[in-house]
């Protein structure tokens, strides 16, 4: 959990959290940092930014309301008398394999 301190002027900063690297990743994000001119929090804050950002843009691409999706699929498979599901459906019943 991200930890929250106090300036000495009373204002809150921001969280804090700590990582543990393994060597070979932190010795790529001193050099990615150098070659900024960046120091090596603000290296990590820029790329931990930049990624969550990519996966959440990711997962509301994929996701969707499943109820939507689910329904898309049904209407794609049903070609032989195309019609509109009115909802979700309540119950599914599975079946073994044959």
């Amino acid at each position: 959990m991200a930890t929250r301190q106090n300036s000495s002027s009373g204002k809150p900063k921001s969280p804090r959290i700590q990582v543990v690297l393994p060597e070979d990743l932190c010795l790529r994000l001193n050099n990615l940092a150098d070659a900024e001119s960046r120091t090596v929090s603000n290296m990590a804050k820029v790329l931990i930014q930049q990624g969550v950002e990519r996966l959440e843009r990711r997962l509301a691409q994929d996701a969707g309301p499943l109820t939507d999706r689910f329904r898309a699929e049904l209407e794609h498979l049903e070609q032989r008398r195309p019609q509109r599901l009115r909802g979700a459906p309540r119950r599914l019943r599975l079946h073994p394999p044959a």
